[in-house]
């Protein structure tokens, strides 16, 4: 059982990937992290000596501390912060005990240089559940560039941004999957829900609505976005509720139905 704290690697699964998720910092030393080069989706390395004062994306956050074991390192790291007046707690077993119970975790070799990407403007389906992805599993700093087509490129080359979800690049469609597929197997988030949620996204991105029935409103929702923002920016932030409604239903809430009147005869 956690002690005072500390929070189980069961219970911090529970929280990943949902839009008040805590920040999650591994401040395991570097013969740790090349022992096992993987991160817990959507946490960030930093220097246990780079914590007094806190960086400011961890103010005003509750915040879970990743070491290798969840002993001296993170206790201690989680212990400044709180005199900082940050919410901080320690996971239990520390990455060691993540990696045991067998959950997800994102290669480091797979994490790009810089946390900006492009891609084409007027987003759909894909250019908005890839950056969604990225932000709630991966770098929840990241930022988006949609640009012109022709200018992707270029673009990704000048600004030093990787590209996704255009031909020809890493980041993209692979056969009958979609560039949303493509990041769940990069990144190492193949869980259940992402899986399920992975399918619904192909078929509307594909058009491939026998997939999975939920792909025609996902389709619907996507095109009324486009045209109702002008901004794509103003359109990815909407879009990510959208997303978050969705991942919740994959993970949890799948095998909910509805009618109306309840309990009418078959």
């Amino acid at each position: 059982m956690p002690q005072p704290n500390q929070m189980a690697p069961a219970q911090l699964a529970r929280l990943v990937g949902l839009p008040d998720a805590p920040a999650i910092v591994d401040v395991r030393l570097p013969e740790d992290l090349a022992s096992d080069p993987r991160l817990i989706p959507g946490s960030f390395l930093l220097p246990h000596t780079a914590c007094d004062p806190a960086p400011a994306r961890l103010r005003e956050r509750r915040v879970v501390v990743v070491c290798a074991r969840g002993r001296k390192l993170s206790e201690g790291v989680a212990a400044l912060l709180r005199t900082q007046g940050i919410v901080a707690e320690v996971l239990e077993g520390g990455s060691v005990a993540w990696a045991a119970a067998d959950l997800p975790m994102v290669p480091v070799a797979s994490l790009p240089a810089s946390n900006l990407w492009v891609t084409r403007h007027r987003p759909k389906v894909d250019r908005i559940a890839c950056p969604w992805l990225i932000r709630r599993f991966v770098d929840p700093l990241a930022r988006f560039l949609y640009v012109a087509p022709a200018d992707v490129a270029a673009v990704a080359e000048r600004f030093g941004a990787t590209p996704f979800d255009i031909e020809d690049v890493f980041f993209s469609h692979r056969g009958d999957r979609c560039s949303f597929d493509t990041m769940v197997e990069v990144f190492g988030l193949s869980t259940p829900a992402l899986e399920r949620l992975a399918t619904v996204v192909r078929a509307a991105d594909t058009d491939r609505h026998d997939l999975a029935p939920q792909a025609a409103g996902l389709l619907a929702l996507s095109v009324g976005l486009s045209r109702q923002f002008r901004d794509d920016l103003a359109q990815l932030e909407a879009g990510m509720v959208v997303y978050d409604a969705l991942y919740r239903w994959a993970r949890d809430g799948f095998e909910e139905g509805h009618d109306w009147p309840a309990g009418r005869p078959a």
